[in-house]
């Protein structure tokens, strides 16, 4: 019962989307290597929009204090990140992983995201921005994990709706849509509690 939640590129709203499926399948939060440690963090920002308690925030492997991608962080940090590390956390229900940056962000000098997501198995919900760009963005992205037959749970589109891009998408992606968050203001438990998926995503957490 775990997703992995990855992006199109950084800043995507891959923490938004976590967000809104650990409260709709009362999921646990795992960050596998959160980079950057000053401010708020991912775990962090997820307690205060989901707020849960403090026991569905779940530790990483890797907490690296520079907010760069994961492989210079860590050599900056003096820290060589191992594969071998990212053992998923024992939960008694569904648990989602947020990655950091894109599917082929680098995590050492051989091994990339994608090679995380390969390893751990987890169906894969991957966040898009709705507007200018986003397609050819989200094709290639579905095309590196369906090359590694990465299982593909669907995707979510951040941003302003954009019909017109979610069709093209679904179309040319052969993917589903699962949901669209639009803007939020507020942005907190609620508002994410209001937006409902487009499918029923209980098959995907098993």
């Amino acid at each position: 019962m775990q997703i992995f939640v990855t992006g199109t590129d950084t800043e995507v709203g891959k923490t938004v989307v976590s967000a809104w499926l650990m409260l709709h399948f009362n999921a646990c939060y795992w960050k596998p290597v959160q980079a950057g440690l000053a401010g708020e963090t991912d775990s962090e920002k997820i307690q205060q929009l989901t707020e849960c308690g403090a026991g569905a925030i779940l530790p990483p492997a890797y907490q690296l204090p520079e907010p760069l991608l994961p492989h210079e962080a860590a050599r900056r940090a003096g820290v060589a990140i191992d594969l071998a590390r990212f053992v998923p956390p024992a939960t008694d229900g569904p648990l989602v992983a947020e990655g950091a940056g894109g599917v082929m962000v680098p995590l050492n000098e051989h091994a990339f995201m994608i090679d995380l997501m390969e390893s751990l198995g987890f169906p894969v919900v991957l966040v898009c921005r709705s507007g200018l760009g986003t397609i050819n963005h989200t094709l290639l992205s579905l095309a590196a994990l369906r090359a590694r037959n990465i299982p593909l749970a669907g995707i979510v589109m951040n941003g302003p709706i954009n019909s017109h891009n979610r069709i093209a998408i679904e179309k040319f992606g052969a993917v589903e849509v699962l949901a669209e968050i639009p803007p939020l203001d507020p942005l907190n438990r609620q508002s994410l509690l209001a937006i409902q998926p487009r499918r029923e995503l209980g098959p995907f957490f098993k």
